[in-house]
């Protein structure tokens, strides 16, 4: 039997409002579609979150069984400044900025976000569609909603009708926004504007002469709005009703209240059956922003070359920091909640480590039940991808493994159990990195051993001080130094 068929998972819908049983609709094959970067400028830490909280959903996902397909989309044109439709292209401008090709601007930010995300240990998707890779079926895709009613041209750009649609659907049902307030909130057309409502949003726009970017579409030359690759892409490469739709709660409205609208106009489904949504970061207490100034770029992150930090932080460790809040949570950046972490995350390594030079023994005699630990780790993770819970039972097992000596007081059948759940949530599951395992650790170790061998010549030789005096330095230094019958051992208890 597969562990997706053990395993209930509930997800926390965001169009429903509900935490929801999750069924996928054509098990073991199922489809989870995110919203891609738009690759005008470097990613930065609230993208970053967002898209190792999905990392996280298709890790656990594919851990179960399930054949994920995992869409997630690149951002390439048709991204304005402003959701009015107005404004220039994010990456026309940036082009212009750099004196570059627009496509050159997609090449060089598209590698950067992959290294980044390389460096998280994010598994890339199954599939990375582009925007202007798709300018084709999004043309198809305006036709199909001109011909069922739903939008109209005006001089050659075409606009979705938001209060025609809403006559026999519910526009808002995501955000919860009701079309009465969103037009009783918004200004009225100025004598420029070619919509017949404020609240349309343009689907194919036409390109002004100075455009960079542009195609021949029946309605003339233009480029595609933003809201509708996404509608596209999922729908291609997932089908009109597929699983599980992601990305950043400031995405609801209006990018992904927009796709809903265009999936039921254009096939009559509304796409994906379960939306979810990460939060925002913070940084020092306060809303990251350009504008203001307060943001942290991933390298400021991992070198330390910002004033917002102490010093610099590993990206396993920040990783490992962003999964200790639940993806649906506010998260804050800061130096003192990053040093915890990573003094919480050495202590999680080092006893996987030590679990690793232990043997078992004949029977469980430990009040450490195992298979209940097992049990409550799924369940952690089968409520909405709990991660701050899962990663609380590692560092109950955590304790549990630092008070044994050389030997685990449980039975052969429980000690596999423990060590290949460990590793399988350490990970599989969060896909954190053991950086005391690589080269430096190695040499660490080496360091370690030499002044244990010090320490034990020390105490032959009956200088209780200089041996007393190497075990303190060490405490010093995180390094706890525990003596047996065999010999001393040491933990990493930073």
């Amino acid at each position: 039997m597969a562990l997706y068929e053990e395993n209930d998972v509930y997800i926390s819908n965001s169009i429903s409002r509900k935490k929801e049983l999750f069924t996928a609709l054509n098990a073991p094959n199922l489809g989870l579609y995110v919203c891609g970067p738009t690759v005008y400028s470097d990613v930065h830490l609230g993208n970053c979150r967002t898209f190792i909280s999905f990392d996280l959903v298709y890790r656990y996902l594919t851990h179960l069984g399930y054949k994920v397909r995992y869409v997630r989309n690149i951002t390439d044109a048709g991204h304005l400044e402003n959701d009015a439709d107005e404004g220039e292209d994010k990456i026309s401008q940036r082009a212009r900025l750099e004196q570059l090709e627009p496509m050159e601007i997609v090449q060089k930010y598209t590698l950067g976000f992959h290294g980044v995300m390389s460096r998280f240990n994010a598994f890339p998707p199954t599939i990375e569609p582009t925007a202007t890779g798709h300018i084709v079926e999004q043309i198809d895709m305006i036709q199909k909603i001109i011909d069922e009613g739903f939008a109209y041209e005006k001089n050659g750009s075409v606009y979705f009708d938001v209060k025609k649609y809403n006559e026999s659907n519910d526009y808002g049902k995501l955000s919860g926004r009701k079309i009465e307030e969103l037009i009783s909130g918004t200004r009225e057309l100025d004598a420029q504007s070619e919509k017949e409502s404020p609240l349309d949003f343009a689907i194919w726009k036409k390109a002004s002469p100075s455009h960079i970017m542009r195609w021949n579409s029946p309605w003339g030359i233009g480029f595609p709005g933003w809201h509708l690759e996404c509608s596209v892409m999922s729908t291609k490469y997932l089908g009109d009703e597929f699983d599980i739709h992601g990305g950043g709660m400031d995405l609801k409205f209006p990018h992904h209240e927009c796709e809903i609208a265009q999936n039921k106009a254009s096939n009559g489904s509304e796409g994906p059956r379960y939306w979810m949504h990460g939060n925002m970061l913070t940084l020092n207490g306060q809303r990251m922003s350009k504008s203001t100034g307060n943001t942290l770029l991933p390298h400021e992150l991992f070198t330390g070359e910002t004033d917002k930090l102490e010093k610099g932080f590993a990206p396993t460790i920040a990783r490992f920091f962003m999964l200790q809040a639940h993806y649906g949570s506010q998260l804050d950046f800061s130096s003192d909640a990053l040093l915890a972490a990573e003094k919480g995350y050495h202590r999680l390594m080092a006893a996987y480590r030590k679990l690793a030079s232990l043997e078992p023994s004949a029977e469980s005699t430990s009040e450490f039940k195992v298979a209940e630990w097992h049990k409550a780790s799924y369940a952690a993770m089968n409520d909405d991808f709990n991660s701050p819970i899962l990663i609380s039972q590692l560092f109950e097992a955590t304790r549990t493994i630092n008070s044994w000596e050389n030997k685990a007081p449980l039975s052969a059948s429980d000690f596999k159990l423990l060590k290949e759940s460990m590793q399988a949530f350490i990970f599989d599951v969060l896909g954190l990195e053991d950086i005391g395992a690589q080269g430096s650790g190695q040499k660490l170790d080496d360091v370690i051993n030499i002044l244990l061998d010090l320490r034990k010549q020390a105490r032959d030789d009956r200088d209780f001080s200089l041996s007393d005096a190497i075990r303190d330095k060490l405490a010093d230094a995180g390094i706890e130094v525990k003596d047996g019958k065999d010999g001393s051992t040491y933990s990493i208890s930073l």
